[in-house]
């Protein structure tokens, strides 16, 4: 229960937007993180080294921001 956080932010539409758009840093504009977001859009995920980054903590990073706000 702790560890996945209910807030203004999905787990579902953030794992879409990843899978389907993560080259492009979509789900970082989504979760608010501009300058990340802008990054993986430039640079195709970091060199696909980002985007598989986020496919291993992407619950991790949404309970953060949930639990912020």
């Amino acid at each position: 229960d702790f560890r996945f956080s209910s807030g203004p932010y999905s787990y579902n539409v953030a794992w879409i937007l990843l899978t389907f758009l993560g080259l492009f840093g979509i789900h970082r504009f989504y979760m608010g993180k501009w300058i990340s977001g802008i990054i993986y859009l430039l640079t195709g995920g970091l060199f696909l080294i980002g985007y598989i980054y986020d496919f291993w903590t992407l619950n991790d990073q949404l309970s953060l921001i949930n639990r912020e706000r």
